[in-house]
């Protein structure tokens, strides 16, 4: 996503919400008029506890955004809203018991009337149903496939679908073809292409490339010694990796004649 599109998010009842409940706190206790009617106090300051806490919060909120591979202010405001309100929840209980539940509510409230906004784009992705599923696709030799691994849970898999999107929309061609495949919900997949679907899982998600039915190109992948190397899965990053621009000239200058569709319909 450019820096625009992610300004046009940001107009979105979702993020203002979230983002006023995550500077809820600080706003309160450095605005004079409202400190001094919450808080009941002339200095409004934040008190060394306050502080400690807000440095915490910082340091987590680099921490995930950077396991999760946020790579716009999106994905890095989306990652970090938990951690933020959490946060607030707790300097509000601190500050007031009340307060906090008050908090606490408005916060359970807006998870429940407010989800977060999804890709409404354009996509050109075939979802594929488990390792079957995949090996039915792959036997046909002349379509070059992009198979995205993944679960509906991780947050790295959610941040990197409108990415994944894109690429489909703006690459698919009748021969060079992009798929999914649920490794949580079809677990035989993931131990066919080796890609681990623990909660504490590093592989997801897995891009692997497959020609002639044989995979040739997968990210992350791990080294020499079977350690994994960290991916950031960015629009620009794939395409470099996966090399999308020359896959998509040879497939469109190569394209299935009508005389192999037939036969392929007749297997």
């Amino acid at each position: 996503m450019s820096f625009k599109k992610d300004l046009r998010l940001l107009v979105k009842p979702y993020y203002l919400i979230n983002i006023f409940l995550s500077i809820s706190y600080i706003l309160s206790k450095r605005t004079p008029i409202i400190c001094n009617y919450i808080f009941a106090q002339g200095d409004c300051e934040l008190d060394g506890r306050e502080t400690e806490i807000l440095f915490f919060l910082l340091f987590v909120i680099m921490i995930r955004t950077r396991k999760t591979g946020s790579v716009t202010m999106i994905n890095y405001l989306t990652s970090s809203f938990v951690y933020t309100k959490v946060t607030n929840l707790l300097l509000w209980l601190y500050a007031d018991v009340r307060m906090g539940i008050l908090f606490a509510f408005i916060f359970i409230l807006c998870g429940l009337i407010l989800p977060e906004p999804t890709y409404q784009g354009p996509e050109n992705i075939i979802y594929l149903r488990g390792a079957n599923g995949l090996q039915e696709e792959l036997r046909d030799t002349k379509v070059v496939w992009l198979i995205a691994f993944y679960t509906a849970w991780n947050p790295a898999c959610v941040t990197f679908a409108p990415v994944f999107a894109e690429l489909s929309a703006e690459y698919a061609l009748e021969n060079f073809k992009f798929g999914k495949v649920d490794v949580g919900r079809y677990p035989d997949a993931a131990i066919k292409y080796h890609v681990s679907d623990a909660s504490t899982s590093k592989q997801l998600p897995t891009l692997i490339l497959f020609k002639n039915g044989k995979e040739v190109e997968r990210r992350p992948y791990a080294d020499h010694r079977g350690k994994l190397v960290k991916f950031l899965f960015s629009l620009d990053n794939v395409k470099a990796a996966f090399d999308l621009n020359n896959i998509y000239n040879d497939c469109k200058n190569n394209p299935i004649k009508r005389k192999e569709k037939k036969s392929l319909k007749a297997e």
